[in-house]
């Protein structure tokens, strides 16, 4: 009798040992919320990380201008008339006075230390940009949500002002008022003045932009199911507003006033350089702009500095901009 050709019971014991192995504990699957999301893209972005990465160096320059300059520099007001030559009144040595003691230079005729009125400019035109698209974005976003959930004769009311709006001669009238601003009004004085003018103007010649594409996209959402199954179980017109519309545009609106800082900076800049922004001897880019139209020749670099500070600033934010965008933008390809 012979033997048979294979084992049963030995491949069985051995299949058996084979699937016994143990297995490991499975993994919970978890869920990230759109704004993880928009991070990790915006992670990937390296040209809008450096872009930040300046933009809250810029923010750091400005909230710490004083210490910063009392180690590195001296008083923006302070005049150094040792630093200039007094036959041609430009800064004595190259490069319009740089040296240790003056990182970038003086300005001519009355030598005032060009760092820190760069650094103290810094607070100026972030304080005016920050401050006037906070403005523009409270402004807007109120009236571009009412205009786009109520419609009808509002939303046409609205639509009509926000063309208007748009169509008006915002650096006419702002130098035109400017002109006429008393020293003093509703406590503040000097400097505070204008900063305040120019603060409500630029935001609000700037919610028109912001209406137009809160109207717009309200006008999408509000036909989305969950605003009509919140409407079908009895939820009232406020409560849409704040719980279902609000939240689903805090991306847009986030994206815009963005990319409307480095507008409101340009802004400031073109203002006083016409005149129309802070009064002397308050440090400020454009203002420093337009006192280098007299000297570029003799001092180019008394032009070069502020302007290179206006560049940096505004490209930064514009590239930061860009990233938030392409980050929160769910059809984006990064």
């Amino acid at each position: 009798m012979t033997a048979p050709l294979h084992d049963t019971s030995a491949a069985g014991t051995s299949a058996a040992a084979v699937d016994v192995a143990p297995e490991g504990p499975a993994k919970a699957i978890e869920g990230r919320s759109p704004w993880q999301i928009a991070w990790t893209r915006l992670k990937r972005d390296r040209l809008a990380l450096a872009g930040g990465a300046i933009v809250v160096l810029l923010i750091l320059v400005a909230v710490f201008a004083p210490l910063i300059v009392s180690l590195l520099g001296h008083p923006p007001n302070e005049f150094h008339e040792d630093q200039i030559d007094p036959l041609f009144g430009t800064p004595i040595g190259s490069y319009g006075g740089i040296s240790s003691d003056f990182l970038l230079g003086v300005e001519p005729v009355n030598g005032r230390d060009v760092f820190s009125r760069i650094v103290y400019g810094a607070r100026i035109s972030l304080l005016v940009a920050f401050l006037a698209a906070l403005f523009a974005v409270f402004v807007g976003t109120v009236l571009g949500v009412i205009a786009g959930y109520f419609g009808g004769w509002v939303d046409a009311a609205l639509s009509r002002v926000m063309d208007v709006m748009l169509a008006f001669p915002q650096l006419l009238f702002t130098i035109a008022l400017v002109s006429v601003l008393p020293n003093d009004l509703l406590g503040v004085s000097g400097s505070g003045v204008r900063i305040g003018a120019l603060v409500v103007v630029i935001g609000f010649f700037g919610w028109p932009y912001v209406g137009r594409i809160v109207r717009g996209q309200t006008l999408s959402l509000r036909e989305r199911e969950y605003v009509e199954a919140a409407r079908s179980l009895g939820a009232g017109r406020l409560y849409i507003l704040r719980r279902e519309l609000l939240p689903n545009l805090v991306a847009p609106i986030t994206v815009y006033a963005t990319l409307m800082i480095p507008t409101n900076i340009l802004t400031e800049a073109a203002l006083s350089f016409l005149g129309a922004g802070v009064k002397p001897p308050t440090a400020s880019w454009g203002q420093m702009l337009s006192k280098a139209v007299n000297t570029y020749e003799s001092d180019p670099l008394f032009m070069v500095i502020p302007g290179l500070a206006i560049f940096i600033t505004v490209l930064a934010f514009n590239l930061f901009g860009d990233g938030v965008r392409d980050a929160l933008d769910p059809k984006g390809a990064r």
